[in-house]
C-alpha cells in the first residue's frame, strides 16, 4: 500500500511542504469558520485554503490559532480575488491578509483567477514575488488557470530569470483547478506534473452530485468506503492535493478516513472516464 497519513506533504517547488489533504472553506459562514476549522485541527488536518473573495480569512485563522497547534505545522492559503487581477491591489491584499489573520506570513498565496488580461495577470504576479522577497509569504501559485495561461507566466518567469537573476520572476508552485474522474483535465495536469507544480484539486467529491454513480458504489462496496472517500482516494493517488470542504462534522472526519486502504491500478482505470465535463465555468481556463 502506498503510505500516506493525514501528515504526509509534497514538496513544492519552493522548497516547502505541502500537507497532501487540505480543508476548503468555500462558501463557508464568517459566523462558522473559526468553529468548524477548529474542528477540522481536532480531526487532523493542517491545511486550511482560503480566499479574500471568500470573506472568511480571520475567522479561519482565528480557528487555525485555537487549536494550539504550533504555526509552522500550520498551512494556510489564500487568494487574491478575481476581479481585483493587478499589481497595485495584490500589494494591498497581501497586507490585508496578513492584518486580518495576524500571521507573520502567508503559508501560500495564489492569483485566484486569470482575470485581468495579461497586464492584470503578470501585475499581480509580481506582487506575490515582492511578498516572497519581503519574507511575508513562503509560497506562491495559481487558481484556475488553463494551459495558455501557464505558458504566458512560465514565459515571464524565464524572460525575468535571464535578465534579473535566477528567482526573480518567482517560483510557480502550485495550479488549483477543479480535478475529479469527471474532469480530469490532462492537458493542464501534464503540464503542471512535467514541471512539478503541484495540483491542488477543488471539488474533489464533485459537489456531492456523484453519491449515486454505478461506478463509484461499486468502488465504495469493494472497498467498505464511501463515495466520497473513494474520490478522495483517487485524489491523493493521482498525486493532487484534495481540498474537500463540509461544515459538518461527521462528513470532515469521513473525508480525513482516506488513509487505510488503496485503490488497485484497475479501479484507478476504472475512473479514468475523460469526460472533462466541468462544473466550474469553463471560460476560466479559456479567458484572454
Amino acid at each position: 500500500m502506498t503510505k500516506f497519513s493525514i501528515s504526509s506533504t509534497l514538496r513544492m517547488p519552493s522548497g516547502y511542504d505541502i500537507p497532501i489533504l487540505g480543508y476548503g472553506v468555500y462558501q463557508t459562514p464568517a459566523a462558522i469558520a473559526a468553529e468548524v476549522v477548529s474542528h477540522a485541527l481536532k480531526v487532523g488536518y493542517r491545511h486550511v485554503d482560503s480566499a479574500v473573495a471568500y470573506r472568511n480569512e480571520a475567522p479561519s485563522a482565528e480557528g487555525l490559532k485555537k487549536s494550539g497547534v504550533a504555526r509552522d505545522q500550520l498551512f494556510f492559503t489564500t487568494k487574491i480575488p478575481p476581479r481585483q487581477m493587478n499589481y497595485d491591489n495584490a500589494k494591498k491584499h497581501i497586507e490585508n491578509s496578513l492584518n486580518e489573520t495576524g500571521f507573520d506570513y502567508i503559508d501560500l498565496y495564489l492569483l485566484h483567477s486569470p482575470y485581468g488580461g495579461r497586464e492584470g495577470r503578470i501585475g499581480a504576479w509580481k506582487a506575490l514575488v515582492e511578498g516572497v522577497e519581503a519574507g511575508k509569504i513562503r509560497s506562491i501559485g495559481v487558481s484556475n488557470f488553463g494551459v495558455h495561461h501557464l505558458e504566458e507566466l512560465e514565459t515571464y518567469i524565464q524572460t525575468t530569470d535571464e535578465k534579473e537573476g535566477k528567482g526573480k520572476g518567482g517560483i510557480l508552485s502550485v495550479n488549483q483547478i477543479e480535478l475529479h474522474p469527471w474532469l480530469a483535465r490532462k492537458d493542464i495536469v501534464d503540464w503542471c506534473t512535467k514541471r512539478g507544480v503541484i495540483l491542488e484539486a477543488y471539488s474533489p467529491i464533485v459537489r456531492a452530485t456523484k453519491g449515486e454513480d454505478p461506478l463509484l458504489l461499486s468502488l465504495a462496496k469493494k472497498h467498505n468506503k464511501t463515495t466520497s472517500q473513494i474520490l478522495l482516494r483517487w485524489s491523493l493517488q493521482k498525486g493532487f492535493v484534495p481540498l474537500p470542504k463540509s461544515v459538518t462534522p461527521s462528513r470532515m472526519e469521513e473525508n480525513a478516513q482516506i488513509f487505510d486502504f488503496e485503490l488497485s491500478n484497475e479501479d484507478m482505470k476504472t475512473l479514468d472516464l475523460g469526460d472533462d465535463q466541468p462544473l466550474f465555468p469553463k471560460h476560466f481556463y479559456n479567458r484572454k
